[in-house]
């Protein structure tokens, strides 16, 4: 797949946010199947010994490993898209908050009327603590990434015991939860996801702590994406096979050691920090393993095609898959909330995803962006066209199209 650079876009950015989406959707299914605190109460949902075993094999390869992928694909888009500003004479920092900004408003938005596991609002929230970075060197970059990526996992060190109360509150909770989302209403699974929590926790204030505290625990990732943006990593992958097999070799088995650890001796006061240090290099692992197998591809294979157009409309089929999830598993829809096996969730989410591939594919026959892209460059550049005002000619900008 070379050359890389294909028109106004790095193609292999697209095609790794493309990829990435995938895993997203099957780590989300399990929560659309069984909730946000049900993963934890398997038991309550009477599971197989397979749903059990692909339980923790979804957990130790793909569920915390993919959120990563994408925060590094949005340092390094922050990146490019300042970068294509300031090639245009245009001061980058009121397109860059707008462009926050409305994020945040689009994953409030989702939250509030669908589904509470939203990421939108999360990275509309970290993209301004990155405004203090994105100026910084490379090198500086990556120490602090470094430096950060040994600290912060300490924090979840012995943070995995919970009281007898706090354990009958959350089984208490799902139990309720089964009810409500398999057979409720709208307005009823509504109430009960923004006025409900087994912790206790005061309505909203799982959406604050996402947008305002996460994006600290997560920054390493986000700084690694800004300094291969600004190193021009993926410009050219044949060049840089020799980067992307250290990456493999090194992070994948480290990344999946760490997490089989975690998952399998949860008990284990180490077992957060591993889980959150493992997420991590899982991510940075399967960035370069995609990138690595992408260099050998051709530029017309349909496989990476597929990905690309997913790549390019990110946010809507990202939204989408909240629509139609929600509609399958929820009480207004079919129903299914805790009704089908693990291994059947995995096949659906394949499944949703084949189907948006060929749909997204034939959408760019027509129209160069998806809804929700084309909105948020419409307010990002304060333009109905959404293309930024240009003062002077760019020559070959990577990042025109460039979606979250």
């Amino acid at each position: 797949m070379n050359p890389i650079n294909t028109g106004n876009r790095v193609r292999v950015i697209d095609v790794i946010r493309g990829f990435c989406l995938l895993g997203i959707l099957i780590a989300n299914m399990l929560t659309f199947q069984y909730g946000m605190y049900g993963l934890d109460n398997m038991s309550l949902f009477n599971p197989t010994s397979l749903d059990t075993i692909a339980y923790q094999v979804l957990n130790i390869t793909v569920v915390g490993s993919f959120v990563p992928i994408f925060m590094f694909l949005f340092g390094y888009s922050l990146y490019k898209l300042r970068e294509s500003l300031v090639n245009r004479s245009l001061k980058p920092k009121w397109p860059l908050v707008r462009r926050f900004l409305m994020l945040i408003i689009l994953g409030v938005i989702h939250s509030l009327l669908l589904w509470e596991g939203d990421i939108l609002a999360f990275y509309g929230g970290v993209g301004f603590l990155l405004l203090l970075f994105v100026k910084r060197k490379p090198k500086t970059l990556i120490i602090w990434g470094i430096l950060l990526s040994l600290v912060i996992p300490g924090l979840s060190y012995n943070t995995n015991n919970m009281t007898a109360t706090e354990e009958t509150q959350i089984q208490a909770y799902v139990t309720k939860s089964i009810e409500i989302y398999g057979k409720g209403t709208y307005s009823e699974i509504s109430k009960f996801r923004l006025t409900e929590d087994p912790l206790g926790l005061p309505p909203g204030a799982m959406i604050i702590l996402l947008i305002f505290i996460a994006p600290i625990v997560m920054i390493p990732t986000f700084l690694f994406g800004i300094a291969a943006a600004k190193k021009e990593w993926f410009h050219n992958s044949r060049c840089e096979r020799r980067r992307y097999i250290w990456g493999t070799a090194t992070l994948l088995p480290l990344g999946l050691g760490f997490k089989s650890i975690a998952i399998l001796q949860p008990d284990s006061p180490w077992s957060g920090v591993l889980l959150a240090a493992g997420g991590q290099m899982l991510a940075l692992g399967y960035i370069s393993a995609l990138a690595l197998i992408l260099s050998y591809l051709s530029n017309g294979s349909l496989l990476v095609s597929a990905f690309e157009a997913i790549g390019r409309m990110s946010i809507t089929n990202y939204l989408m898959q909240t629509v139609i999830c929600t509609t399958i598993f929820y009480g207004y829809g079919l129903g299914w909330f805790g009704q089908i096996s693990i291994l059947n969730g995995f096949l659906l989410a394949l499944l949703i995803y084949s189907v948006q591939a060929v749909l997204t594919t034939l959408l760019f026959r027509w129209f160069k962006n998806g809804p929700f892209e084309r909105i948020l460059r419409m307010w990002t550049y304060f333009s109905r066209d959404g293309k930024p005002r240009a003062s002077r000619k760019v020559v070959n900008d990577p990042t025109l199209n460039t979606s979250v």
